[in-house]
Protein backbone atom coordinates (compact mmCIF):
# COMPACT_ATOMS: atom_id res chain seq x y z
CA UNK A 1 0.00 0.00 0.00
CA UNK A 2 1.98 3.66 -1.01
CA UNK A 3 -1.54 5.78 -0.98
CA UNK A 4 -4.69 5.76 1.11
CA UNK A 5 -7.74 8.21 1.52
CA UNK A 6 -8.98 8.89 4.59
CA UNK A 7 -12.15 10.61 4.94
CA UNK A 8 -13.25 11.57 8.57
CA UNK A 9 -10.48 13.03 10.96
CA UNK A 10 -11.87 12.14 14.16
CA UNK A 11 -10.14 9.58 16.64
CA UNK A 12 -10.27 7.00 15.03
CA UNK A 13 -9.66 8.09 11.38
CA UNK A 14 -6.63 10.49 12.42
CA UNK A 15 -5.53 7.79 14.95
CA UNK A 16 -5.59 5.04 11.38
CA UNK A 17 -4.16 8.19 9.27
CA UNK A 18 -1.34 8.49 11.92
CA UNK A 19 -0.65 4.89 11.65
CA UNK A 20 -0.25 4.69 7.82
CA UNK A 21 1.71 7.66 7.35
CA UNK A 22 4.51 6.67 9.99
CA UNK A 23 4.94 3.68 7.93
CA UNK A 24 5.59 5.47 4.70
CA UNK A 25 2.22 5.56 2.96
CA UNK A 26 1.17 8.64 1.51
CA UNK A 27 -2.29 9.22 3.63
CA UNK A 28 -5.15 12.28 1.55
CA UNK A 29 -7.31 13.49 4.45
CA UNK A 30 -10.78 14.74 3.73
CA UNK A 31 -13.69 15.56 6.55
CA UNK A 32 -16.46 18.12 6.30
CA UNK A 33 -14.84 19.94 8.68
CA UNK A 34 -11.84 21.60 6.87
CA UNK A 35 -10.56 22.70 10.47
CA UNK A 36 -10.42 19.06 11.34
CA UNK A 37 -8.74 18.60 8.62
CA UNK A 38 -6.11 20.95 9.23
CA UNK A 39 -5.51 19.79 12.65
CA UNK A 40 -5.15 16.19 11.57
CA UNK A 41 -2.78 17.72 9.02
CA UNK A 42 -0.55 19.59 11.43
CA UNK A 43 -0.33 16.13 13.88
CA UNK A 44 1.28 14.27 10.96
CA UNK A 45 -1.96 12.33 9.50
CA UNK A 46 -0.92 13.47 6.03
CA UNK A 47 -1.69 16.00 3.48
CA UNK A 48 -4.63 18.55 3.15
CA UNK A 49 -4.05 18.03 -0.34
CA UNK A 50 -6.63 16.32 -2.52
CA UNK A 51 -5.25 12.45 -4.48
CA UNK A 52 -4.50 13.07 -8.03
CA UNK A 53 -6.04 10.19 -9.23
CA UNK A 54 -7.19 6.94 -7.49
CA UNK A 55 -5.79 6.21 -4.35
CA UNK A 56 -4.90 2.24 -3.56
CA UNK A 57 -7.46 2.00 -0.22
CA UNK A 58 -10.25 4.23 1.25
CA UNK A 59 -11.33 4.39 4.81
CA UNK A 60 -14.26 5.73 5.88
CA UNK A 61 -14.02 6.88 9.07
CA UNK A 62 -17.85 8.90 9.59
CA UNK A 63 -20.90 8.03 11.95
CA UNK A 64 -22.65 4.36 11.46
CA UNK A 65 -25.15 6.34 9.99
CA UNK A 66 -23.75 7.72 6.89
CA UNK A 67 -21.46 5.48 6.04
CA UNK A 68 -22.97 3.88 2.82
CA UNK A 69 -23.29 7.23 1.59
CA UNK A 70 -19.95 8.44 1.68
CA UNK A 71 -18.24 4.94 0.30
CA UNK A 72 -20.90 4.99 -2.57
CA UNK A 73 -20.13 8.90 -3.52
CA UNK A 74 -16.55 7.40 -3.22
CA UNK A 75 -17.37 4.56 -5.71
CA UNK A 76 -18.80 6.69 -8.15
CA UNK A 77 -15.96 8.86 -8.27
CA UNK A 78 -13.50 5.85 -8.74
CA UNK A 79 -11.84 7.63 -6.29
CA UNK A 80 -9.71 4.34 -4.45
CA UNK A 81 -9.23 0.79 -5.88
CA UNK A 82 -10.92 -0.86 -2.95
CA UNK A 83 -12.91 0.82 -0.03
CA UNK A 84 -13.53 -0.19 3.78
CA UNK A 85 -15.20 1.68 6.34
CA UNK A 86 -14.14 1.48 10.20
CA UNK A 87 -17.72 2.05 12.17
CA UNK A 88 -18.79 0.19 14.91
CA UNK A 89 -21.78 -1.53 13.34
CA UNK A 90 -21.33 -3.36 9.95
CA UNK A 91 -24.67 -5.62 8.89
CA UNK A 92 -27.12 -2.59 8.80
CA UNK A 93 -24.45 -0.17 6.23
CA UNK A 94 -23.45 -2.80 3.88
CA UNK A 95 -26.93 -3.42 3.35
CA UNK A 96 -27.75 0.18 2.68
CA UNK A 97 -24.32 0.47 0.46
CA UNK A 98 -26.41 -2.39 -1.52
CA UNK A 99 -29.78 -0.68 -1.63
CA UNK A 100 -27.80 2.75 -3.09
CA UNK A 101 -25.94 0.83 -5.65
CA UNK A 102 -22.74 0.38 -4.60
CA UNK A 103 -20.00 -2.09 -4.93
CA UNK A 104 -19.72 -4.40 -2.64
CA UNK A 105 -17.41 -6.30 -4.53
CA UNK A 106 -14.79 -3.57 -3.96
CA UNK A 107 -15.95 -2.93 -0.30
CA UNK A 108 -15.21 -4.89 3.12
CA UNK A 109 -16.57 -3.38 6.01
CA UNK A 110 -14.02 -3.51 9.23
CA UNK A 111 -14.29 -2.50 12.90
CA UNK A 112 -11.35 -1.89 15.03
CA UNK A 113 -11.96 -2.87 18.31
CA UNK A 114 -10.35 0.47 20.20
CA UNK A 115 -10.73 3.89 21.30
CA UNK A 116 -10.99 6.69 23.60
CA UNK A 117 -13.52 8.74 26.27
CA UNK A 118 -12.03 11.58 24.04
CA UNK A 119 -12.68 11.91 20.76
CA UNK A 120 -11.20 14.27 17.70
CA UNK A 121 -7.96 14.55 15.66
CA UNK A 122 -6.32 15.99 18.93
CA UNK A 123 -7.21 12.75 20.88
CA UNK A 124 -5.74 10.35 18.28
CA UNK A 125 -2.23 8.18 18.41
CA UNK A 126 -0.79 6.20 16.18
CA UNK A 127 -0.50 3.69 17.93
CA UNK A 128 -4.10 3.35 19.16
CA UNK A 129 -4.54 -0.02 17.27
CA UNK A 130 -0.99 -1.93 18.64
CA UNK A 131 -2.48 -5.17 19.76
CA UNK A 132 -5.84 -4.77 19.55
CA UNK A 133 -8.42 -6.97 17.62
CA UNK A 134 -9.66 -5.68 13.98
CA UNK A 135 -12.69 -7.07 12.74
CA UNK A 136 -13.21 -7.59 8.83
CA UNK A 137 -16.49 -8.65 7.57
CA UNK A 138 -15.88 -10.37 3.87
CA UNK A 139 -18.67 -12.11 1.96
CA UNK A 140 -18.80 -14.20 -1.04
CA UNK A 141 -18.99 -11.37 -2.92
CA UNK A 142 -15.52 -9.27 -1.88
CA UNK A 143 -12.62 -8.97 -4.05
CA UNK A 144 -9.95 -11.06 -2.47
CA UNK A 145 -8.05 -7.65 -3.63
CA UNK A 146 -9.63 -5.56 -1.37
CA UNK A 147 -9.35 -7.79 1.63
CA UNK A 148 -5.70 -8.20 1.40
CA UNK A 149 -5.75 -4.61 1.29
CA UNK A 150 -7.47 -4.87 4.58
CA UNK A 151 -5.11 -7.18 6.03
CA UNK A 152 -2.31 -4.90 5.15
CA UNK A 153 -3.85 -1.66 6.83
CA UNK A 154 -4.32 -3.66 10.16
CA UNK A 155 -0.79 -5.17 9.83
CA UNK A 156 0.42 -1.64 9.20
CA UNK A 157 -1.79 -0.36 12.67
CA UNK A 158 -0.24 -3.29 14.20
CA UNK A 159 -3.75 -4.85 15.28
CA UNK A 160 -4.76 -8.54 15.11
CA UNK A 161 -7.10 -9.52 12.35
CA UNK A 162 -10.66 -11.54 13.34
CA UNK A 163 -13.02 -12.39 10.75
CA UNK A 164 -16.75 -12.46 11.82
CA UNK A 165 -19.95 -12.45 9.51
CA UNK A 166 -21.51 -8.50 9.80
CA UNK A 167 -24.60 -9.28 11.72
CA UNK A 168 -22.41 -11.80 14.19
CA UNK A 169 -20.43 -8.51 14.81
CA UNK A 170 -23.26 -6.28 15.52
CA UNK A 171 -24.99 -8.90 18.28
CA UNK A 172 -21.53 -9.39 19.58
CA UNK A 173 -20.32 -5.51 20.40
CA UNK A 174 -23.57 -5.19 21.57
CA UNK A 175 -22.88 -7.02 24.55
CA UNK A 176 -19.34 -6.04 25.18
CA UNK A 177 -18.92 -2.65 23.84
CA UNK A 178 -22.51 -0.51 23.13
CA UNK A 179 -24.35 -2.05 26.15
CA UNK A 180 -21.57 -1.28 28.87
CA UNK A 181 -21.75 2.27 27.42
CA UNK A 182 -25.20 2.65 28.18
CA UNK A 183 -24.89 0.95 31.77
CA UNK A 184 -21.92 3.34 32.69
CA UNK A 185 -24.01 5.83 31.62
CA UNK A 186 -26.83 4.44 33.99
CA UNK A 187 -25.07 4.44 36.74
CA UNK A 188 -23.40 7.62 36.46
CA UNK A 189 -26.44 9.03 36.01
CA UNK A 190 -27.30 8.24 39.57
CA UNK A 191 -24.56 10.43 40.78
CA UNK A 192 -25.93 13.48 39.43
CA UNK A 193 -28.52 14.32 42.33
CA UNK A 194 -26.73 12.36 44.90
CA UNK A 195 -25.67 14.07 48.34
CA UNK A 196 -22.61 15.40 48.08
CA UNK A 197 -21.29 13.31 50.89
CA UNK A 198 -22.00 10.36 49.08
CA UNK A 199 -20.09 11.24 46.20
CA UNK A 200 -17.09 11.88 48.43
CA UNK A 201 -17.10 8.63 49.60
CA UNK A 202 -16.39 7.89 45.77
CA UNK A 203 -13.54 4.92 45.49
CA UNK A 204 -12.09 2.92 43.21
CA UNK A 205 -14.99 1.02 41.90
CA UNK A 206 -17.44 3.65 41.12
CA UNK A 207 -14.21 5.22 39.11
CA UNK A 208 -14.01 2.19 37.58
CA UNK A 209 -17.80 1.53 36.39
CA UNK A 210 -18.05 5.12 35.09
CA UNK A 211 -15.36 5.84 33.13
CA UNK A 212 -16.77 5.52 30.07
CA UNK A 213 -19.56 7.03 30.67
CA UNK A 214 -17.17 10.58 30.11
CA UNK A 215 -17.48 9.59 26.30
CA UNK A 216 -18.97 12.00 23.69
CA UNK A 217 -23.07 11.76 24.10
CA UNK A 218 -23.43 12.36 19.88
CA UNK A 219 -20.66 10.00 18.84
CA UNK A 220 -23.00 7.11 21.14
CA UNK A 221 -25.75 8.11 19.86
CA UNK A 222 -24.76 8.01 16.50
CA UNK A 223 -23.65 3.96 17.03
CA UNK A 224 -26.73 3.35 19.38
CA UNK A 225 -29.03 4.42 16.41
CA UNK A 226 -27.30 1.84 13.92
CA UNK A 227 -27.21 -1.14 16.46
CA UNK A 228 -30.55 -0.40 18.26
CA UNK A 229 -31.79 -3.89 18.23
CA UNK A 230 -29.09 -5.57 19.64
CA UNK A 231 -28.35 -3.61 22.46
CA UNK A 232 -31.90 -3.59 23.31
CA UNK A 233 -32.48 -7.38 23.49
CA UNK A 234 -29.14 -7.14 25.75
CA UNK A 235 -30.31 -4.66 27.82
CA UNK A 236 -34.00 -6.81 28.23
CA UNK A 237 -31.98 -9.80 29.16
CA UNK A 238 -29.95 -7.36 32.27
CA UNK A 239 -33.73 -5.50 33.18
CA UNK A 240 -34.67 -9.17 33.91
CA UNK A 241 -31.60 -9.87 35.90
CA UNK A 242 -32.19 -6.68 37.92
CA UNK A 243 -35.50 -6.89 38.53
CA UNK A 244 -34.42 -11.00 40.15
CA UNK A 245 -31.73 -9.26 42.37
CA UNK A 246 -34.06 -6.26 43.05
CA UNK A 247 -37.09 -9.07 44.52
CA UNK A 248 -33.49 -11.17 46.04
CA UNK A 249 -32.32 -8.59 47.89
CA UNK A 250 -36.35 -7.23 49.19
CA UNK A 251 -36.74 -10.61 50.72
CA UNK A 252 -33.51 -10.28 52.75
CA UNK A 253 -35.35 -7.61 54.48
CA UNK A 254 -37.92 -9.94 55.29
CA UNK A 255 -38.41 -10.83 58.86
CA UNK A 256 -39.09 -14.86 57.60
CA UNK A 257 -36.02 -16.59 57.52
CA UNK A 258 -37.09 -18.90 54.35
CA UNK A 259 -37.36 -15.47 52.45
CA UNK A 260 -34.14 -14.19 53.62
CA UNK A 261 -32.16 -17.84 53.08
CA UNK A 262 -33.93 -17.72 49.22
CA UNK A 263 -32.95 -14.03 48.95
CA UNK A 264 -29.48 -14.54 49.90
CA UNK A 265 -29.49 -17.36 47.62
CA UNK A 266 -30.95 -15.11 44.30
CA UNK A 267 -28.02 -12.64 45.28
CA UNK A 268 -25.13 -14.83 45.88
CA UNK A 269 -26.70 -16.77 42.14
CA UNK A 270 -25.79 -13.27 40.70
CA UNK A 271 -22.47 -12.90 41.92
CA UNK A 272 -21.63 -16.33 40.72
CA UNK A 273 -22.72 -16.27 37.20
CA UNK A 274 -21.08 -12.88 37.38
CA UNK A 275 -17.60 -14.57 38.32
CA UNK A 276 -18.05 -17.69 35.40
CA UNK A 277 -18.66 -14.78 33.03
CA UNK A 278 -15.58 -12.71 33.61
CA UNK A 279 -13.40 -15.59 34.25
CA UNK A 280 -13.92 -15.52 29.96
CA UNK A 281 -12.62 -12.19 29.70
CA UNK A 282 -9.11 -12.44 27.74
CA UNK A 283 -6.57 -11.39 29.88
CA UNK A 284 -2.87 -10.93 29.19
CA UNK A 285 -1.98 -11.75 25.35
CA UNK A 286 -5.18 -12.76 24.98
CA UNK A 287 -4.91 -15.63 26.84
CA UNK A 288 -7.45 -16.87 30.00
CA UNK A 289 -7.19 -14.09 32.78
CA UNK A 290 -4.75 -15.37 35.51
CA UNK A 291 -4.90 -14.85 39.30
CA UNK A 292 -2.82 -12.16 40.39
CA UNK A 293 -1.11 -11.09 43.26
CA UNK A 294 -2.04 -7.38 44.48
CA UNK A 295 0.39 -5.63 46.01
CA UNK A 296 -0.92 -2.40 47.30
CA UNK A 297 1.81 0.93 47.70
CA UNK A 298 0.99 4.64 49.03
CA UNK A 299 2.49 7.26 47.07
CA UNK A 300 2.39 10.70 46.95
CA UNK A 301 1.43 12.88 44.25
CA UNK A 302 5.04 13.98 42.97
CA UNK A 303 6.42 14.13 39.87
CA UNK A 304 8.52 10.61 38.77
CA UNK A 305 6.97 8.64 41.69
CA UNK A 306 5.41 6.38 39.71
CA UNK A 307 8.18 5.53 37.12
CA UNK A 308 10.66 5.23 40.37
CA UNK A 309 8.16 2.29 42.10
CA UNK A 310 8.16 0.88 38.49
CA UNK A 311 12.01 1.12 38.52
CA UNK A 312 12.52 -0.57 41.91
CA UNK A 313 10.15 -3.60 40.90
CA UNK A 314 12.16 -3.76 38.02
CA UNK A 315 15.17 -3.90 40.07
CA UNK A 316 14.05 -6.64 41.99
CA UNK A 317 13.28 -8.37 38.71
CA UNK A 318 10.05 -8.79 39.18
CA UNK A 319 7.35 -8.13 36.22
CA UNK A 320 4.35 -6.00 37.02
CA UNK A 321 1.55 -7.67 35.28
CA UNK A 322 -1.32 -4.89 35.50
CA UNK A 323 -1.72 -1.72 37.60
CA UNK A 324 -4.37 0.44 39.08
CA UNK A 325 -4.15 3.58 41.30
CA UNK A 326 -6.56 4.65 43.73
CA UNK A 327 -6.62 7.89 44.72
CA UNK A 328 -7.05 9.53 48.24
CA UNK A 329 -9.94 11.98 48.24
CA UNK A 330 -8.72 15.20 49.40
CA UNK A 331 -5.04 13.85 50.09
CA UNK A 332 -2.23 14.24 47.31
CA UNK A 333 -1.78 10.58 48.06
CA UNK A 334 -3.19 7.28 46.50
CA UNK A 335 -2.48 3.77 46.46
CA UNK A 336 -1.22 2.13 43.60
CA UNK A 337 -2.15 -1.10 43.33
CA UNK A 338 0.66 -3.23 41.50
CA UNK A 339 -0.69 -6.80 40.11
CA UNK A 340 2.37 -9.83 39.57
CA UNK A 341 2.22 -13.69 39.70
CA UNK A 342 1.41 -14.82 43.19
CA UNK A 343 5.26 -16.70 43.81
CA UNK A 344 6.75 -13.16 43.01
CA UNK A 345 4.20 -10.79 45.74
CA UNK A 346 6.43 -11.73 48.59
CA UNK A 347 9.35 -11.09 47.05
CA UNK A 348 8.12 -7.88 45.29
CA UNK A 349 6.64 -6.33 49.04
CA UNK A 350 10.35 -7.18 50.86
CA UNK A 351 11.81 -5.17 47.83
CA UNK A 352 9.59 -1.97 48.02
CA UNK A 353 10.23 -2.02 52.00
CA UNK A 354 13.87 -2.43 51.56
CA UNK A 355 13.43 1.00 49.43
CA UNK A 356 11.50 2.62 51.27
CA UNK A 357 7.74 2.39 49.97
CA UNK A 358 4.87 1.78 52.42
CA UNK A 359 3.58 -1.54 52.01
CA UNK A 360 -0.72 -1.58 52.64
CA UNK A 361 -2.66 -4.48 53.01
Amino acid sequence: MRTALVTGTGLIGTSLALALASRGVRVHLADRDPGAVRTAAALGAGTEEPPEGPVDLAVVAVPPAHLAAAVAALQRRGAARGYIDVGSVKGGPRRELAALGGALASYLGTHPMSGRERSGPLAATGDLFDGRPWVLTPTPETDTEVLNQALELVALCRAVPVLMDADAHDRAVALVSHTPQLLSSLLAARLRTADEAAVRLSGQGIRDMTRIAGSAPQMWLDILSANPGPVADVLAEIAGDLDEAVRSLRAMESADEHKRAAGAAGVEDVLRRGNAGRERVPGKHGSAPAAYETVAVLITDRPGELARIFADAGSAGINVEDVRIEHATGREAGLVQLMVEPSSAPRLTAALRERGWSIRP
